[in-house]
């Protein structure tokens, strides 16, 4: 047991990074919009994932290298390929949780600050703690973060529950799930819950770090250990978030708002008026921490990511990180304060990006482990699981090309 808690920690960042606008806004808005029945997408997206993401814990335990640099043996076209997504993404989606951590904070504090001031703190903040505490502080926040947001959160749902007249919740919404709407949002809501795939990579990396600042190396069922505390938590935090809108806003009969600081302001408000002003500051807590573990974990991957993409000496990885780790929160703040106009056409497009990469990093990520040359051991269940997994995600993906042209036809 002590050998498996010193090895605790990237899982904890992973769960950090996954308990966002997945959690919070959609999963929340699945059980206010649609009922019981979308519990089980919840729970699905998360079962095909998990080898994909898990993939990466597993590599990282057993050779001691990242995905990347997994990537970089299967041939130069994975690396370009994975670089690109990133590339692409990073800096709408640093920009995307910043602004709603941001709105959640002047929600919670009230200073009268704008959503830009508040990015700018926040991301300040970020800075602040991973260049004075590095991976180290980083690793003890998230479990602290994360270990108070389940125990938050489930007291709240008990305590919802305890409260909710359930002869007043609405379990005949189903049949809204068979218009464009809703096939569209299920398909959203499967296709970010827990993460994207891109975590895989992260995670990766994350398990290195531990690897250096504990100075041993866990051993595979170590690595699983802490790898599953994290995913699975993330799953629970799922469950937990879907349960708070069946039960607070499925019988509200309130309009919910498209924006996701507006929808969660609803949630505290509802949430107050069900079990009074009390529950307000509780619920406004667990809003913002659950996006602020976002912002301060993606505020880290990405410049791990692309250091490792560029640098091959953890010298120069170093370096390259400290630069990184400036220009991607400054460029986010560029975005937001000169591309107000068509940022929700950014973050459209990098949505529409992560998810159609999905199926694809799944790919790279099983052909990495089936490698002949590799010495990675795996199951012939694991792996027919795995196959049946990427067979799903490659269906998701189709679903979301189809709705995306279907949308714009109608």
């Amino acid at each position: 047991m002590k050998g498996i808690l010193k090895h605790i920690g990237p899982g904890f960042l992973l769960a950090g990074a996954a308990i966002g606008v997945s959690h919070l806004v959609q999963a929340t808005r699945a059980g206010a919009d649609y009922g019981p029945i979308l519990i089980i997408a919840i729970l699905l997206a998360c079962l095909t994932k998990y080898p994909f993401i898990e993939f990466g814990s597993r590599y990282a335990a057993e050779t001691g290298k990242n995905l990347i640099e997994g990537y970089r043996a299967l041939g130069n076209k994975y690396v370009y390929i994975f670089t690109f997504i990133t590339i692409a993404t990073m800096f709408i989606i640093q920009a995307a949780v910043t602004i709603v951590s941001a709105g959640l904070a002047e929600y919670l504090f009230n200073f009268g600050w704008s959503n830009f001031a508040w990015s700018s703190v926040l991301l300040l903040l970020c800075i602040f703690i991973l260049r004075l505490g590095k991976y180290n502080k980083l690793d003890l926040l998230m479990k602290i973060v994360i270990s108070l947001l389940t125990v938050s959160t489930l007291f709240s749902v008990v305590i919802a529950g305890y409260q909710t007249d359930f002869t007043t919740l609405d379990f005949n919404t189903s049949s809204s799930l068979w218009t464009l709407s809703g096939i569209g949002f299920v398909i959203a809501l499967m296709g970010w819950m827990p993460i994207p795939l891109d975590a895989s990579v992260w995670h990766s990396i994350w398990r290195q770090e531990k690897t250096a600042s504990t100075q041993t190396k866990a051993n595979p069922k170590q690595a699983l250990f802490d790898f599953n505390l994290g995913y699975f938590s993330a799953t629970l935090l799922g469950v937990l978030f879907f349960a708070m809108g069946l039960l607070i806003m499925n019988s509200s009969n309130t309009s919910f708002a498209s924006s996701s600081v507006e929808f969660s302001k609803q949630l505290i408000e509802l949430y107050t008026q069900t079990l009074g002003d009390w529950s307000r500051i509780l619920i406004a807590f667990i809003a913002f921490v659950t996006m602020f573990s976002t912002t301060l974990t993606v505020t880290d991957a990405f410049p791990r990511v692309i250091s490792k993409l560029i640098q091959r000496q953890r010298h120069n990885e170093s370096k390259t990180y400290n630069r990184f780790i400036l220009i991607i929160p400054s460029v986010a703040l560029a975005i937001l304060y000169f591309l107000k106009s068509s940022f929700t056409v950014l973050v459209d497009f990098a949505a529409g990006l992560s998810f159609l990469a999905s199926p694809v990093l799944g790919w790279f990520n099983l052909k990495l482990m089936t490698l002949k040359s590799n010495p990675i051991q795996m199951s012939a269940r694991y792996l027919i699981f795995s196959k049946v997994c990427l067979f799903f995600l490659v269906c998701f993906g189709i679903g979301y090309i189809v709705y995306e042209v279907v949308l714009r036809i109608l």
